[in-house]
C-alpha cells in the first residue's frame, strides 16, 4: 500500500463541507482556519480541524480525504504563540481549496471554474479568499459559497 502523499496546507470541516486551505508558509491559513471553525460553531454549525500544516490527501472510490499526520493530530499552530490543542476529527472529504490572497489583487475577479491538482489527476474546485482589513474570513467564504452553511 501507497503511503498517502503528504500536502502543505491546513484541512477543516464545516458541516459536511471538507475544506483545505493552501498557501506558503506564513500566509495565515491555521489562523483563518481556525477562525472559520469558531465562526461556524457561532453559528450553531458541526467544525472541526481534520490537520494543520501538513495534510495526508488519500484517493478513496474517486474522493479526496485528508487526514493527520499521527505526529501532529490534534494540534494546531497559532504563530507568534505557539502550539495548541484543538478539537479534531479523524478524516474529511474534501470538496474544496481555498486559497487566501491579500491585496493588491493581481485580478478583480478570479477565473471561472479555477481548480488546484491535489493528487495527480485529482483536482478540488478552487476559491481564492480575498484577506483585507475590515472583513471576516468566514463571512467572506459564506458569501461566496452560501451552500457550506447548508452542509
Amino acid at each position: 500500500m501507497t503511503a498517502a502523499p503528504n500536502v502543505h496546507g491546513t484541512a477543516i470541516v464545516i458541516g459536511t463541507t471538507g475544506l483545505l486551505f493552501l498557501g506558503p508558509s506564513g500566509a495565515g491559513k491555521s489562523a483563518i482556519a481556525l477562525h472559520c471553525i469558531e465562526e461556524a460553531r457561532s453559528r450553531g454549525l458541526f467544525a472541526a480541524l481534520v490537520s494543520d500544516d501538513q495534510v495526508l490527501v488519500s484517493n478513496a472510490g474517486g474522493r479526496l480525504v485528508a487526514r493527520a499526520p499521527a505526529s501532529i493530530a490534534g494540534l494546531a499552530e497559532v504563530r507568534g504563540a505557539g502550539i495548541v490543542s484543538v478539537e479534531t476529527i479523524e478524516a474529511a472529504v474534501l470538496q474544496r481549496a481555498i486559497r487566501l490572497v491579500e491585496p493588491p489583487f493581481a485580478e478583480r475577479l478570479a477565473p471561472e471554474g479555477e481548480t488546484v491538482e491535489i493528487l495527480p489527476g485529482r483536482p478540488l474546485p478552487l476559491t481564492r479568499l480575498p484577506l483585507f482589513a475590515g472583513c471576516t474570513a468566514f463571512s467572506t467564504l459564506v458569501a461566496i459559497h452560501p451552500e457550506i452553511l447548508a452542509a
